[in-house]
């Protein structure tokens, strides 16, 4: 009994390892929605957890705040300035991104709306100008 429970803790920590590894280097990839980095950031954090890891909610907060692209960048400025990081939750924190996110993606269709306006008119305008 003793060998086969030796042998689950070492293979405990190994995934362990692995798990801390894969938390170390996971950054926001470029275009990434905010609801799967989030679900990726706590997929492994919850795994890490489950294999004995005493993680804090303010270490998977600060790891977020410090991995995220730069367009999250004033935001996160923002946050860490008007909140006490140590009494904010992952939720919250998810939710204050989350309306960010929707402000630059509805920026962005008004921007990507007004560029087509503006080509479609100047295709029309320059056939009609010469006649």
């Amino acid at each position: 009994m003793k060998k086969k429970y030796q042998g689950n803790a070492r293979v405990k920590r190994a995934h362990l390892q692995a798990l801390r590894t894969d938390f170390e280097a996971l950054h926001m990839k470029p275009g990434e929605f905010l609801s799967n980095y989030f679900s990726r950031m706590m997929a492994i954090a919850n795994k890490m957890r489950i294999h004995g890891e005493k993680m804090e909610d303010i270490t998977i907060i600060e790891k977020i705040l410090l991995s995220m692209t730069s367009k999250f960048n004033y935001v996160i400025c923002s946050i860490e300035e008007s909140s006490d990081i140590d009494a904010l939750s992952i939720d919250e924190l998810q939710s204050s991104l989350l309306v960010h996110e929707q402000r630059i993606n509805h920026d962005v269709k008004e921007e990507q709306a007004l560029q087509v306006t503006t080509n479609n008119h100047s295709l029309t305008s320059r056939g009609r100008g010469r006649g």
